[in-house]
């Protein structure tokens, strides 16, 4: 295992356990009739991934993961199991990989990133200035960065590589590249499992301003896979803090893609070294998101 000096987990190594893929965040082992997911305190942004990581982020987004699918336990997923003890060949490892792994189904992911909008933020925010359309969607007019929107949006992306950038498409390019049966599927389990998450957050304090969902298929039928809900793939904004017309306050890594933001740095990797300050603040605004959604502490 590698961490870096502040204790965050950069990246595992199981010897003589196949490693299938080394992602964003995720490393992805094959136990043979299933996969082992760990996430690792790896800290992407912009597509890149940073030289350190932010400790405990793992850990966060797997709990925070592990809270929805048992709230949406009536949305097929493909959790196995979080206990990576019932596993033998993963005892050796337990203390690395408990509590920032789980072990899942192995399904075929659908090639479409599910990116669900309920308000006007980020690149949505820049388009509709820019064009009066999100993806494509043409909006009425008088919104203000972060508005709620009238509806949430379906605005579904293409799935990069490590190191380029998702590309928006329509409704009609995900039916070009799935079928329309299943880009319609896929579309209104994304707006079901948004505005069902919305409104547990919102009766908890938090705003759940856009998220992303993968999906997979299995023996026939589309389940959830990968992450659900977490800081990594959502904005998560304190209702307390809300204000439209701003770039809200945010419980996620928003706070350091507002940091990059303020760099001379094209985008591009290498991404720049994170100070400790901004890790620490990242690793809190974690915690919190956590604690506000599921009335838990880690």
């Amino acid at each position: 295992m590698t961490y870096d000096a502040n204790g965050a987990l950069l990246s595992t190594e199981l010897p003589g356990i196949k490693l299938v893929n080394r992602g964003k965040v995720r490393d992805v082992y094959d136990l043979g009739d299933a996969l082992l997911f760990v996430a690792t305190d790896r800290l992407s942004a912009f597509d890149v991934v940073m030289p350190n990581g932010v400790p405990r982020k793992g850990e966060v987004l797997t709990q925070i993961s592990l809270f929805w699918f048992d709230l949406l336990k009536d949305i097929p997923n493909h959790l196995l199991s979080a206990d990576v003890t019932t596993r033998p060949e993963l005892v050796p490892y337990a203390k690395d990989l408990q509590g920032r792994s789980i072990i899942v189904r192995k399904v075929k992911i659908l090639p479409v990133e599910c990116i669900v909008r309920g308000y006007l933020v980020g690149s949505g925010w820049k388009d509709y200035q820019k064009t009066g359309e999100v993806s494509g969607i043409k909006l009425r007019a008088g919104y203000q960065q972060a508005s709620k929107l009238d509806e949430p949006l379906f605005t579904p992306s293409t799935k990069a590589e490590a190191g380029e950038h998702d590309e928006t498409i329509s409704f009609d390019g995900v039916a070009g590249i799935i079928g329309a049966d299943k880009a319609a599927k896929i579309r209104d389990m994304a707006l079901k499992i948004y505005t069902t998450a919305r409104d547990y957050a919102a009766a908890r304090g938090i705003i759940v301003a856009d998220t992303k969902f993968e999906f997979g298929e299995l023996n026939g039928q589309i389940i959830l896979a990968d992450e659900v809900l977490t800081p990594d793939s959502s904005r998560f904004w304190p209702a307390a803090e809300y204000k439209v017309g701003t770039s809200p306050v945010s419980l996620d890594k928003q706070y350091v893609r507002d940091y990059l933001e303020t760099l001379d740095w094209n985008k591009t990797a290498p991404g720049p070294q994170i100070p400790a300050d901004v890790i620490k603040r990242t690793t809190e605004k974690y915690l919190e998101a956590f604690r506000m959604l599921s009335g838990r502490s880690l």
